[in-house]
């Protein structure tokens, strides 16, 4: 699809746009290669990045961890969508709460993820509003998976004390025509999303406990004007057998276009391992 959308057409066009959103691996490792010259693809870009760089790769072994461990999960979802004016005050709102299940597969090299949403607390919907869908926030970490490592380049960002505990920001910027985990789904086709932004990333365990992406203007053609999202991770512990992982506590998305501003609040709460899960509930049957 090429080509400005017309305003006449946006709404219609909105209310058929899945973004940041159909969060969707959308293809196997990337293996572009760097120029002479110029930094390559998954490497750190600096000079003296070695503390960072050691931290990435234990961030790497933990998001590689999780998804193959944890690779279905359920939990409560609670959502809020606005509509915001030119000031950025909301002038609608919904609320809606679901019961979220998370699936990951892998095969051939291709991360692919199903995402279940059961109404747990319906919302009022004006039917003349056109609001946002944004789904997929588990599979962002997968800009910090080996898979991707080829996609992106990565850059020292410093450190950040936050509640007393001092992170390793490193940034990232995408590789051109490199794979993306992100994709915008509009009329039943997946637009690959060329993320950057900065990781933050608690440097003894490798564990990423923020994640701030956006997209500029470059997909200007299908009428977005930007999008931005940040993503914050909190330790979850389950039993059967005990292990803690970090996994996302809450989200927040904004999107604009030429004539809209949408924000979407997510909140997670109490996961669980689907198949011990499932396995409890068998077992107390006669």
């Amino acid at each position: 699809m090429s080509g400005k959308i017309p305003s006449t057409v946006g709404t219609n066009w909105w209310r058929a746009a899945a973004l940041g959103a159909a969060f969707a691996a959308l293809g196997g490792p990337c293996t572009a290669q760097a120029p002479p010259g110029e930094i390559a693809p998954g490497e750190i870009a600096a000079k003296d990045a070695s503390p960072a760089l050691e931290v990435l790769a234990r961030a790497r072994i933990n998001v590689q961890e999780y998804f193959d461990k944890f690779s279905d999960l359920t939990c409560k979802e609670s959502v809020t969508q606005y509509v915001l004016n030119g000031s950025g005050h909301a002038i609608y709102r919904e609320n809606s709460a679901y019961d979220y299940q998370f699936e990951a597969t892998s095969a051939s090299g291709t991360w692919k993820f199903n995402e279940t949403r059961e109404v747990r607390n319906p919302s009022y919907r004006d039917p003349a509003r056109t609001l946002l869908v944004t789904t997929g926030f588990a599979s962002l970490l997968l800009v910090a998976h080996p898979l991707y490592e080829g996609s992106y380049v990565f850059e020292p960002g410093g450190t950040e004390t936050i509640d007393g505990v001092s992170y390793t920001m490193v940034h990232f910027s995408p590789v051109s025509g490199a794979s993306s985990p992100a994709s915008l789904r509009l009329r039943g086709k997946n637009y690959a999303l060329p993320m950057s932004g900065t990781l933050w990333i608690e440097p003894q365990s490798g564990a990423i406990v923020k994640l701030e992406a956006k997209v500029d203007s470059s997909l200007s053609d299908l009428g977005l004007a930007g999008l931005r999202s940040e993503v914050h991770y909190a330790p979850h512990t389950f039993r059967d057998p005990a292990e803690s992982v970090w996994v996302a506590e809450s989200a927040v998305i904004d999107v604009d276009t030429p004539h809209q501003h949408w924000r979407n609040q997510h909140r997670f709460t109490d996961y669980k391992r689907f198949s011990v899960n499932v396995q409890q509930e068998m077992g107390k049957l006669p």
